[in-house]
């Protein structure tokens, strides 16, 4: 039978106080030893009995060998105290008395309580009407159910905390002994709420404030040259947007979100060597200036150019013979791409022995310390080298370059590195040249504007980080 939602008419003569929440009736059957009564706070619900426990077999693993667990649930029986309780009430249709016709059970899922589980099972009036011929009928909505779930709002604002601390979709279903995919719907609704437009899920929300730095970049989401793009706003690392790809469609598409007034009011963005992100920003933002940080710089100039040297290098000795030379120069490269300073500073740990590693006799591991001679290592590698001494030489005038705070001064700096790698006549060092050349504007401005994707890349370990909790999350577009 399909139950109105129609309210009934309440005589205002006949209106009687309802149960003062603040009285608290304790059942003769809860009085005995052992039990606690605890406020629920709930007002509407009053318990009826002493709770029953209740256990379950739950079954994990293989099926030819499962283990088994035991699921502890206590379930609360209780009635729901309608508004209309103790009052007279009236057929909104033809005007008879509303008398009770029986009850509805419910059971809502409630808080946990440390490793139990709770359920509410709840006996709620049923309303009809005197008059035979009308067949109105009303049931009271419980007021502490949250909507389109079986569980209370109390449980439900806690599901909501632990999903914004961060907790898996997983651990939260254990926690609260809910089922994963609704422990998945209520992350959806909360953030949706939270970021879209009136919390339907359709459109995002804008950002709330202004930015004048943004940053941008995209990380791999799985093998099959599968990406995202994060932009952030660099001031307070709030992320703007989140979208597949990382081509200049996912830049426009944020840009057409927040709108072009929003833009305007944006001095820089930090980026990498990605072309598409740069021609999108200048296409639609020509005010904007773009900037290169200082890690990106180097991580090419470490990958393409020191790696590159140090192996043909190492070819070139074998080919004439000199194999203890060549040699010399296996596991060189963490040498040859830190600084002075880190190579000092790791001497020094080992004069004073430091431990890298602790001796682990379960996996017959040996302890291991740190060892010296770094420095003196690197010293002779660019003394008797070229190419090192030129390695040595970039590495050096690119730190000093983005120290400076003068555009003119840093792009004077970058225009003596670029003439120094083409002096060397080597092809990795003219493919560097070609780079900053091509780059000098967006690297220049960095003496300006002083910011960098350091926060980004940070960023980008965490949701990958959370995706790896997760065991990733299929329904991208929900």
């Amino acid at each position: 039978m399909k139950y109105s939602q129609t309210k009934p008419i309440v005589q205002e003569s006949l209106n009687i106080n309802v149960t003062e929440p603040e009285k608290i009736i304790i059942p003769s059957e809860m009085t005995r030893c052992g039990v606690l009564y605890v406020r629920s706070d709930m007002p509407s619900f009053q318990q009826t009995g002493v709770p029953a426990l209740v256990v379950t077999e739950k079954k994990y693993g293989p099926k030819e060998n499962p283990r088994i667990q035991n699921i502890y649930s206590m379930h609360f029986p209780g009635r729901y105290l309608d508004e209309y309780m103790n009052t007279e009430v009236y057929c909104p249709e033809c005007g008879r008395q509303l008398v009770e016709n029986g009850t509805l059970s419910c059971s809502l899922r409630h808080l946990p309580i440390g490793g139990t589980y709770t359920n509410l099972d709840i006996e709620r009036r049923r309303l009809r009407c005197l008059n035979v011929k009308c067949r109105y009928n009303y049931t009271c909505p419980i007021d502490f159910k949250a909507p389109d779930h079986l569980i209370t709002v109390q449980l439900l604002c806690f599901t909501q905390d632990l999903l914004a601390l961060h907790f898996s979709l997983k651990e939260v279903a254990h926690l609260t002994g809910l089922n994963q995919n609704t422990v998945k719907d209520i992350d959806r609704e909360r953030l949706s709420s939270l970021y879209t437009v009136n919390g339907e899920g359709k459109v995002l929300k804008k950002p709330d404030s202004r930015a004048q730095f943004l940053a941008i970049d995209e990380f791999k989401l799985h093998n099959g040259h599968k990406y995202a793009t994060v932009i952030i706003d660099l001031e307070t690392g709030h992320i703007l947007h989140l979208a597949h790809g990382r081509k200049k469609a996912t830049v426009y598409e944020f840009i057409d979100r927040v709108g072009l007034d929003w833009m305007s009011s944006v001095k820089a963005v930090a980026c990498d060597m990605n072309s598409d992100f740069e021609e999108a920003f200048r296409v639609r933002c020509p005010h904007l200036k773009i900037v290169y940080d200082y890690f990106h710089i180097v991580k090419n100039f470490n990958d393409k150019v020191v790696s590159e040297v140090r192996k043909d290098e190492q070819k070139r000795l074998i080919d004439e013979g000199r194999t203890e030379e060549a040699k010399a120069l296996k596991k060189t490269k963490h040498i040859l791409t830190s600084k002075r300073e880190t190579l000092e500073r790791k001497d020094k740990e080992a004069e004073e022995g430091k431990l890298v590693s602790k001796a682990s006799p379960l996996f017959n591991k040996p302890e291991v310390r740190s060892r010296g001679g770094k420095l003196e290592k690197y010293e002779a590698l660019i003394k008797d080298n070229e190419l090192f001494l030129a390695i040595d030489i970039v590495k050096e005038k690119l730190e000093e370059a983005y120290k400076l705070t003068s555009v003119d001064e840093m792009r004077k700096q970058v225009t003596e590195i670029i003439e120094i790698c083409r002096g060397t006549k080597s092809k990795h060092f003219k493919w560097f040249a070609d780079l900053l050349e091509k780059h000098i504007e967006g690297i220049v401005y960095h003496a300006k504007y002083k910011i960098s994707t350091s926060k980004l890349e940070g960023l980008n370990n965490m949701i990958k980080t959370e995706r790896r909790l997760g065991y990733g999350y299929p329904d991208y577009p929900n």
